[in-house]
């Protein structure tokens, strides 16, 4: 081993196949997987959270908190990580601190090590219940910021290098553990990776991981300038759920980085057995691989800059509205709407909220119809936005909006009243676990189809 190896973590097992397999991987598969990815030394396993919790229970009638306690057990050597949305959680709104609290407490039980905490608007009060929690309970808190552009490199009015130290500063001082950048389309090009992780490594005193997409194209040759920079982790996939919209494939990176001081020193071959092992595995999967391009990379996305998840959302809501020949005017029409909402980065749920505006803007058009989660983000329900947004289309979306017509400056949180109470009078007689209980809290219909299936068959107990 060198004596400043990069470290690798493994996103096979939830962001991988959440890109490429539309979420879809079942615990009977990762099973066979598990022993022998707990023998390659990776950082740690990102095997939870993200899309996985709610695919779980909405199409493959999983309970997600099994499926964590499960690998947990086979994975005893390697650190468990998930992607938590800060005050979203694995849910699309904000929730209530009591509902953070007791969700962060059951998944740092139930086995995970590290929690990967992002908001979408790299509004920092949305990530102080979330790491205050976290360090409670005597795990490690990764601060995330979501690295957004407003042109095709960093700069600009709004995202700059200050931009993103400033907020790196900030989340080290709130007791985040390491600082993650996280690049959901694929944007970052090499000389910002440099860059940035280069100011990044000065101005904190705790690790930096960059997560990537191979969206781009870009992810692989970013990762060696950001090792060159010094970068503390990085994110990749096993070869068989690695590229297109997932991140970059593992093995060509450590031959890349062989006999270098940067050399991560995993052993090749049996990443290679375990890329075969993937492959016959994910056979089953092929129908939901997007195969309509040759292309392993979306070249237009360093134009376009939408995340492939909000493409795949936008092409079905086109196609249920017979208007998919309209997909190039809703290009045209994100980067205006993403500008009135003050130029949100477009993760979920944001990248949705603006992509269904959006759509709704080209069909009927602009701010005919508003959905409620744009009243909602106007309001000020999901925090700040990194820029202004638009006053007027703000004094349009808010008219006659039930909790009134003055947007909210506080955090977020603030405005909410707890549920966790009231989650456990609603599921009485058929929740039987904490986790169950935080099903429902999270997604009350879907988590209570979820359970009455579970328990008796779909009827009411």
């Amino acid at each position: 081993m060198t004596s400043d190896p990069l470290r690798i973590t493994d996103t096979t097992l939830r962001d991988g196949h959440q890109s490429i397999l539309a979420t879809r991987l079942r615990i009977e598969d990762m099973v066979p997987l598990a022993p022998e990815m707990d023998k390659v030394g990776f950082h740690s396993l990102e095997v939870w959270g993200g899309a996985t919790y709610d695919v779980c229970i909405r199409f493959l009638n999983e309970d997600p908190w099994e499926r964590l306690q499960t690998l947990k057990k086979l994975l005893p050597n390697t650190p468990l990580q998930m992607l938590l949305r800060g005050q979203n959680l694995v849910g699309y709104r904000n929730y209530p601190d009591d509902v953070v609290r007791e969700f962060i407490r059951e998944a740092a039980g139930c086995g995970i090590d590290i929690f990967r905490i992002f908001d979408a608007l790299n509004d920092e009060r949305n990530l102080e219940v979330s790491i205050k929690t976290v360090n409670e309970c005597g795990k490690h808190a990764q601060a995330c910021l979501c690295f957004s552009l407003t042109e095709h490199r960093m700069g600009g009015d709004i995202f700059t290098l200050d931009y993103y130290i400033n907020k790196a500063k900030i989340l080290q001082l709130m007791g985040a553990d390491s600082l993650c950048i996280k690049d959901m389309a694929g944007l970052i090009a090499p000389p910002d990776a440099f860059e940035l992780i280069s100011a990044l490594k000065k101005a904190l005193d705790i690790p930096v991981q960059l997560h990537t997409h191979y969206t781009s194209g870009l992810a692989s040759m970013s990762y060696l300038k950001a090792a060159e920079a010094g970068v503390d982790v990085v994110d990749t996939a096993l070869a068989p759920l690695a590229m297109r919209s997932s991140q970059p494939p593992c093995e060509p990176l450590l031959v890349g980085l062989a006999g270098t001081a940067r050399d991560p020193g995993l052993d090749l071959n049996l990443i290679f057995r375990l890329s075969e092992q993937v492959e016959d595995i994910v056979g089953k999967y092929h129908d939901l691989i997007e195969n309509t391009r040759m292309a392993v990379f979306d070249t237009q996305v360093l134009m376009h800059q939408i995340p492939g998840g909000m493409i795949s959302n936008l092409v079905q809501q086109l196609k249920e509205a017979k208007a998919l020949d309209r997909l190039p005017e809703v290009y045209e029409e994100i980067p205006r709407t993403r500008k009135d909402m003050g130029y949100p980065p477009l993760v979920t749920p944001t990248s949705q909220i603006v992509g269904v505006q959006a759509v709704l803007n080209v069909l009927f058009g602009r701010y005919k119809v508003i959905t409620q989660q744009v009243k909602d983000y106007f309001y000020g329900l999901y925090g700040r936005s990194p820029a202004p947004v638009n006053p007027e289309i703000q004094r349009l979306a808010l008219a006659g909006y039930p909790r009134g017509e003055t947007p909210i400056d506080c955090r977020a949180a603030d405005t909410l009243e707890d549920e966790m109470a009231k989650a456990r009078e609603e599921t009485k007689g058929i929740a039987r676990t904490a986790g169950e209980i935080l099903i429902y809290a999270l997604y009350p219909q879907t988590g209570m189809e979820f359970l009455k299936k579970k328990y008796t068959g779909g009827k009411s107990s």
